[in-house]
Order: C-alpha cells, then structure tokens, then sequence
C-alpha cells in the first residue's frame, strides 16, 4: 500500500473556508494600500543567495539558520527561497532603475516567504506578508506615515489591542560608537552571556540586546543605549517622527533593546505587538533601511518600510470575532438543473448567457434527477433555479423556478432568457397566461 503524501511540516494548505477569509482580507488591504499611493510590484520567490547574505546580515539568525538555500543542479548557482520581501524589491528597483527614472517610488507586494525553523502558532516555515517599500524618500514624514498607515489597518479590522513600540538605531557612525560601548560591556560578563551571546559579541553585539533569554534580562537591560550616542540630526529625525504621531493621536512606546533581526535598518525601527498572541506577538514591523540600495550595487536611496504577517493578523481578527462576517460561503445568483443529451447542451449555453450579462451561475454537473438536483438548487442559495429538460430542449425554451418565494415556474424562450432571470431576480414578474408542462 502507497504511503499517503502530506504537505511538508510548516507549510499548510488553506482549504476553501479559509481561503475565503484571506481573500476577504486582501481586498481590505489593497483598498487600504490604495488610499495612501502604494503601487503592486511582484518580484520572484526565488533569488539569488547573495542578495539576502548582503541585504539581511551574515550573522543574523535568517541567514545563519532559517534560509533554504541550495545549488542550481543545471549552472551551480547559489539560489535561495525568500525569507523576506525588502531585499528582493530593492533589487529589483535597482535592476530596473525604478527610482532614477520615475522619482520616488511607493511599492506594496504580498505573498509566502519561507524560513526554516521550528513550527508553531503564527510562526510557519512557509508564511505570508504584506509589505509596503517607500523609496526615495529621506525625512521623518514618510516614517511617521508608515506607522500611522498601521493605526488606521487595524481601525479598520476592528483591531483594539494591538500598540506600537518605537525606537531609532540612529546613524551607522553612531551606531559604530555604541557598538564600541556595547561591545566594552559585555566583555567585562562574557561569562554570563548564552552561547548566542558570546558568538555575537564581535560580530552583531546588538542583536544580543534583543535575546529572549530570561538569563539575560538583567545584563542588557542595564547595557548602553544607543540613543546616548545620538548626534543632533538623528535626535530631530526622530523627534519628528514621534511629534507627528502625537499629532495624530498615535501613542507608542520608546522600547531602547527593539532593533529588529535585519542588518539593513538605521534611524527609524518599529514593531506593532499584542499580548493575544503569546510568544509570536509582533504583528508588523519595519523602519528605515537608508543604506540598502546602495549596499546592493545601486545608488545611494532613502527608503523605509514595513512587512506584515498574515497569519498573525488572521489569528488576531479571527479571535477577535471581526472575521466572522467573511466566513460566508459565495452565493450564486442562479442554478442550473437538466436532464437529458440535448438539455445538458442547452444549460451550457444558458449558463453562459447568464454569465454574459453579468450573474454568478452554478451549473449542476453530475446527473441525476430533477428531484436531487432541486434539492442542491435549493441549498445552494440560489434565488432561482433554470429547469431544462427534454421538452424545454426540443422547444428551445428555458424554464424559471423562483427559490425563494411561492411563484409559480414558468417558461421563456432561449433569446429573452437574460431579461426574464433579470426581471426575476429584481422582483419582477408577469402573468404567465399559456400554461406549461411543470418539472416532477
């Protein structure tokens, strides 16, 4: 007996019911994006590795452990399944000379992404995001416009417990002096690091201001922070920032260890978080990532932005009972039964001249007979029901059973079919005055 396949461990189907409420939710979102500018870019799942060793960091834990990664078998090259969207959407406004020859670009793009680790709740190996790339734009504005895009995301999911945490890793010379503090501070408790913590001390010691591990709470709570080594420009840019989110009602919270798991960001990182979804409670997150371009080969270009989790955002709207309304299965306008050779070749082409104007029909494929096929008609949800059969096909006439009420059916000739399901699913209707032969 054959062993019955299943999807790979982390990566899971999503069966009608549920993809019904991700579509839900993408049409929120692509409204939303529209509001404020954003364009679609769709750019390749697969890219080369380097691209995210440059973009993301060496020593982060995506390229170090998470990214599937192998060799092309045809021309050995380095390929790797896209562990985020930032990278490769800078890449391809680089390839394309996006910003040069258009100005500043607003991008969103959504669709899986794929890391290698541990599955569990709102954490998969392969998940969803929705992300948002301004690029081209250097002041304060567009970062507070990123966040204050977040605020109304959620007011529109009915989304109330979801809060913003803020910070800024300032400026690469800056962080470069902090780094030197940093790296002072924790030599002097080498010992009392985790294992992660002592191979990171040289190579990314900032990354250990965000371990999760309860031991080391106490050493990088009391550990130098970078906004002490702020210069002026840094500390306006970000005062700016937090300035016109007052102003627009936005309350956050100054989180000095939140520097996020990429290499790329500088000035302005942010994370929306709930306490709904225990561990995995970071729902968006981003900042700006000034650098990037240029450290893939392009021009120097200021840029920032943010990625979601679906997943996540599905969980927390699901749970908050705000999903419940999108769970609706499609209702077809009407349905089709027949019976018999000729009356199947008739309700095709009633089915699409239905279709051609404009109504969702459900054309019953399958056999059986007139009793069954009423039946499916009925719990279909249709509000009428074309009756086709031996009779009606030999007349070319096309018969209409209203579902939902108690008229009566009747018949219509082939070419006046789309007015009559019109007039019928409007609440019209007409006296039928020649009697017709009624379906059993």
């Amino acid at each position: 007996m054959r062993q019955t396949l299943q999807a790979v461990r982390g990566m899971n189907d999503i069966l009608p019911d549920e993809a019904e409420i991700w579509e839900n939710f993408e049409d929120i979102v692509r409204d939303w994006l529209r509001g404020y500018g954003y364009r679609p870019i769709r750019v390749p799942i697969l890219e080369p590795t380097p691209l995210f060793r440059r973009a993301i960091g060496e020593v982060t834990d995506i390229v170090e452990k998470e990214m599937y990664s192998f060799e092309d078998a045809l021309n050995g090259e380095n390929l790797t399944l896209r562990p985020e969207g930032t990278a490769g959407c800078a890449r391809a406004a680089i390839q394309h000379k996006l910003v040069n020859a258009g100005g500043p670009q607003r991008l969103c793009y959504q669709g899986p992404m794929f890391r290698h680790e541990r599955p569990q709740k709102g954490r998969y190996r392969q998940f969803h995001q929705i992300g948002v790339e301004a690029l081209g734009f250097a002041g304060p504005d567009i970062d507070a416009e990123l966040i204050i895009m977040g605020s109304r995301l959620w007011e529109r999911l009915g989304l109330a417990d979801v809060r913003l945490e803020l910070n800024t890793l300032g400026s690469a010379e800056e962080r470069a002096g902090h780094r030197a503090a940093l790296i002072a501070y924790l030599e002097e408790r080498r010992d009392e690091l985790d294992e992660d913590g002592q191979r990171r001390l040289h190579a990314n010691p900032l990354r250990i201001l965000d371990t999760k591990n309860p031991a080391m709470q106490d050493i990088v709570e009391a550990a130098p922070k970078l906004i002490d080594h702020l210069g002026d420009e840094s500390r306006a840019h970000f005062e700016a920032v937090r300035e016109m989110l007052r102003d627009a009602g936005i309350a956050c919270r100054i989180n000095h260890r939140l520097v996020r798991g990429l290499d790329y960001y500088n000035r302005t990182v942010f994370e929306w978080v709930t306490d709904r979804l225990g561990a995995q409670g970071t729902v968006c997150a981003g900042g700006r990532y000034d650098s990037l371009m240029e450290q893939l080969g392009g021009k120097a270009t200021p840029a920032a932005g943010f990625a979601m989790g679906v997943e996540r955002l599905l969980d927390l709207w699901r749970e908050g009972g705000e999903a419940e309304y999108a769970i609706a299965r499609p209702v077809p306008n009407v349905y089709v039964v027949h019976q018999g050779d000729a009356a199947r070749r008739l309700a095709f082409r009633a089915a699409e001249a239905l279709r051609d104007v404009g109504l969702d029909v459900l054309l019953h494929c399958g056999g059986g007979t007139f009793k069954s096929q009423m039946k499916k008609a009925d719990a279909s949800g249709a509000q009428i029901a074309l009756v086709i059969g031996d009779d009606e096909a030999a007349a070319l006439e096309i018969g209409i059973k209203p579902l939902r009420s108690g008229d009566a059916q009747w018949r219509v000739p082939f070419a006046e079919l789309a007015e009559a399901a019109l007039d019928a699913l409007h609440g019209g209707g007409e006296d039928h005055e020649q009697p017709h032969k009624q379906q059993e």
